[in-house]
């Protein structure tokens, strides 16, 4: 899929739609969430037209994780949360619904939901046989 310049992250950049901003720099933006998953719920979005983490350049990918920590230390500092996630999410088999590259802030009050673990453990030989197939992947 081609970079939609149309998609609701792009309007926020051009200001053509409003968003409550927390930080902007040079390189990146961070605002609210108008459909927060919890209390402080932040998005961290590059200035830059990237659909996903793979069509960003590495030295914008370096601005965006910087400023996404910058503000995720804030949040905690504003809301006190017992536990933080930071999300990001890739194609809408992944469940991105805006496809401008963004990281999610979302500051756990309270246990449940929100669980990347809980299946069983998987078998170490095909544990093992996954590893091998991504290294052999991976440059050198």
């Amino acid at each position: 899929m081609a970079y939609d310049p149309n998609n609701v992250f792009a309007k926020i950049l051009r200001g053509e739609v409003p968003a409550h901003k927390v930080f902007e720099d040079d390189a990146t933006l961070a605002f609210m969430d108008i459909m927060p998953q919890t209390r402080g719920h932040t998005l961290v979005i590059p200035k830059a037209e990237a659909e996903n983490i793979f069509d960003l350049s590495p030295e914008m990918l370096t601005a965006t994780i910087l400023t996404t920590r910058k503000v995720a230390a804030a949040v905690r500092a504003a809301f006190e949360p017992e536990g933080m996630m930071i999300g990001q999410l890739n194609g809408a088999m992944a469940g991105q619904t805006v496809f401008h590259l963004h990281f999610h802030i979302i500051p756990r009050y309270e246990p449940g939901g929100f669980r990347f673990h809980g299946k069983p453990a998987e078998d170490p030989d095909l544990l093992a046989d996954h590893a091998a197939a991504i290294r052999a992947h991976l440059d050198s």
